[in-house]
């Protein structure tokens, strides 16, 4: 995993790797509210997976450009260099994906607590 971490950019995965930290700390934090009986705005968590998923991509788009151009100075490369350079651009994308996929179930836990507490405190 660290060796992935690093082939995919410390810049791209570090701003992901805090995206995902700060996902998990505010879903907590909601859930403590939601238990202490406070009113919680849920959408902030599947707006910033969102957020990591565009991030990743972009990751992906500007690791592709930067081997296309490698590439169009070397002139001629092998399909299997150019193969390699493709795996390696499409990790922020995977990680950004990961990330994505896991705001959107925290978000969708967030909601169904946050529903269970709306309908406890009306009856």
């Amino acid at each position: 995993m660290v060796e992935l971490f690093y082939m995919g950019g410390s810049l791209f995965m570090g701003v992901l790797t805090l995206l995902l930290m700060g996902i998990v700390a505010i879903t907590i934090a909601q859930f403590i509210a939601l238990f202490n009986g406070k009113a919680v705005d849920v959408s902030w968590v599947k707006s910033i997976g969102l957020f990591a998923l565009v991030f990743g991509v972009l990751g992906q788009f500007i690791g592709l450009y930067s081997a296309f151009q490698s590439i169009e100075q070397v002139g001629q490369v092998s399909q299997a260099l150019l193969a390699g350079g493709l795996k390696v651009s499409s990790i922020t994308s995977m990680y950004g994906i990961v990330i994505c996929l896991i705001s959107y179930l925290l978000w969708f836990g967030l909601k169904m607590a946050s529903a269970k507490m709306i309908a406890r405190q009306a009856v």
